[in-house]
Parts: structure tokens; sequence; C-alpha cells
């Protein structure tokens, strides 16, 4: 670090990044390596004068990479979207109101069964599960001017082409592939989005990432931006914050799926990051998601949800002894 003038972190970070593309096991590993994996290790076989007779490479998927990769496969697919023609809204509304429909860890893509200790899911449970609960929503609400649609995080179950967590690596129990789940939650949302608009003469879309779905929360928020993007009655957050807010009248609404920061801190973390629509406006919600069960906690500041999942209990969760309830709202 001292020969090179470089902070110790930033040395340690470099040389791992370039051991990840090979370097610094003995010869050119990197042709030997897959696009979207990085060199975990080598092991070699020498001779007794030390000439190298055999290599083992051994690899591990590169997240990063494959995040770069999907990126820019999103965009691709994006260049080829056609956009939707607008459609026409309701005559009569109440033009002071807001309807906000929350759907929190739906986890689209997870197997359970209920011999496992919760209930049958798979992709075709959930899309009808999803189209229902939405139809029942809307004729269940009242005639509001606007809509705001939360998706809370970890609509996705997993977030790239191997099913597993995307920090931990942990193996999940998947129902499909990726690309079938593309396929479906693209259906499912531009379905809602639709009755929605035929409901209500304003409608905001809101996508948070979760831990399950950081890459597919952009690529679905920018698809659907792509796809309206000549419906001026529909707006959507395209910011890659974790944190969002929307603001109507004399309220603000706060969204965090609740995995970057505890549920006892989210409320100093939203009036920090939004300090002047907090201040401007009267009443304050904040909505979060990830841990499956309803809490509800208020404050002098804001009233702060926890929200549950419509999704079964996968046998993670059985066994793992929670048993909240499924609801969604």
């Amino acid at each position: 670090a001292v020969i090179h003038n470089m902070n110790p972190r930033n040395l340690w970070r470099r040389k791992k990044n370039l051991a990840s593309k090979g370097f610094g096991h003995g010869g050119d590993v990197s042709k030997f390596v897959p696009d979207g994996y990085k060199v975990k290790g080598t092991s070699t076989l020498t001779d007794a004068a030390g000439k190298t007779k055999l290599q083992w490479v051994k690899t591990d998927v590169d997240a990063d990479r494959q995040l770069e990769m999907m990126q820019t496969a999103v965009k691709a697919l994006c260049a080829d979207i056609k956009p939707v023609d607008p459609v026409s809204g309701p005559n009569v509304c109440y033009k002071n109101l807001l309807n906000l429909y929350t759907v929190s860890d739906f986890h689209l893509g997870m197997m359970a069964c209920e011999e496992e200790g919760g209930a049958d899911f798979d992709v075709k449970i959930a899309e009808e599960l999803f189209d229902r609960w939405f139809m029942q929503s809307l004729k269940s609400a009242p005639e509001a001017e606007t809509a705001v649609i939360s998706l809370l995080g970890d609509t996705l179950h997993y977030d790239s082409l191997k099913p597993t967590t995307v920090e931990s690596g942990h193996v999940l129990a998947a129902d499909t592939r990726y690309f079938r789940m593309i396929e479906i939650v693209m259906r499912m949302t531009r379905k809602a989005v639709d009755l929605a608009l035929k409901r209500h003469p304003k409608v905001h879309i809101v996508i948070s990432q979760g831990n399950h779905d950081p890459a597919s929360s952009l690529w679905i928020t920018q698809a659907l931006t792509l796809l309206y993007e000549n419906e001026p009655r529909l707006t959507i957050d395209k910011s890659p914050d974790v944190f969002k807010m929307y603001r109507h009248g004399e309220t603000v609404l706060f969204f965090h799926h609740g995995h970057r920061v505890r549920f006892d801190q989210i409320e100093s973390v939203m009036i920090s990051k939004f300090r002047r629509d907090f201040g401007e406006t009267t009443y304050s919600y904040c909505h979060v998601g990830h841990l499956h069960h309803q809490k509800i906690v208020e404050s002098r500041n804001m009233i702060v949800e926890q929200h549950r999942t419509l999704a079964a209990k996968d046998e993670y969760a059985s066994s793992g002894g929670w048993m909240s309830g499924r609801s969604s709202n």
C-alpha cells in the first residue's frame, strides 16, 4: 500500500477484483472462465522441476457481472417494446381521494406444497391469486381520482438464472425458469395497470427493490415506463433508490421493502431523506414488508405499517415456525 501510495482497503479490493479475473493464479486462466463467472481458486499439479502439468480452475458466480449482463439484456429487450395506446378513464370520481393498492413479498416463482405445513403455491396459482385479488380490490375500493399501485419488494422469488438469493446465495424452492417469471410478471402487472386506468383518472406506480429481486425490480420499472410512455394519466417512480415517496395533498406516503433498515429506524430515515415533503405535509404513512407479518406502529411523526404477504409458506418459512396470516391491502 505504501509503495503504490494507496489506501490498504482499496489495494485489497483491487487485488480481489484482479484475482476474480484470473490474475495471480499462475498463468492466464481467465480464458477458461465463462462470462458471468469469476475465478474462485486454482489447484495446480507440478512435476519435480516445478513445471505445471495439470491445473484445475475453480469458478463461482460473479454477481456484479451478471447484474451488468442482465441490465444490458433488459435495455435490448425494452428497445422493441411498442407503447400501448391511451385508454379512457371514468367520468365520476372523488377528486381529493387516493386509493393505495399494496402487494408485498409476492414471491412469484416460489414453489410450496401443503404437505410441508403451508399451502400449494406455484406460478399458476400465484397469477390467478394476484388477478383475483386486484380485481376484487378495485371493485371494493371507492371511486378515487388517484390510485397508487405499490409492489413493495420481493415481487419475484429470485433474481437471476439460478434460483438463489442475491447476497447469501441460499438455494430457493423454485417452480419455474426465469424467462417464464418475466413473462408472467409482465402480464400480471400490465393487467393490473390497465384495470386501474379504467377505474381511476390518475395512476402512479411504485416498485420497490427487495432482497430477492433488486435487479428485477429495476427492469420491471423500466419496461412499464416504456410500455406506457404514451399514457398521460400514468406516472411511474423511476428512482433507483430503495427509499421511495409519493405526495398527495396534505399526505405523504413512504415506501421501503424493509431489508436495509430496521423497522424501528425507518421513520427517522424517511424524515431525513425526504425532509421537505415531510415538513410541508400534515399526514405521513410509511409502508414496509420483508418479514411477512403485520405490524403497525404510530408515533408522533407517522404511522409505519409492515405488510403481510399473499404468498403461501414455503418449507423454509413453515419449518421456521413463521405462522402469520396471508393478506394484502
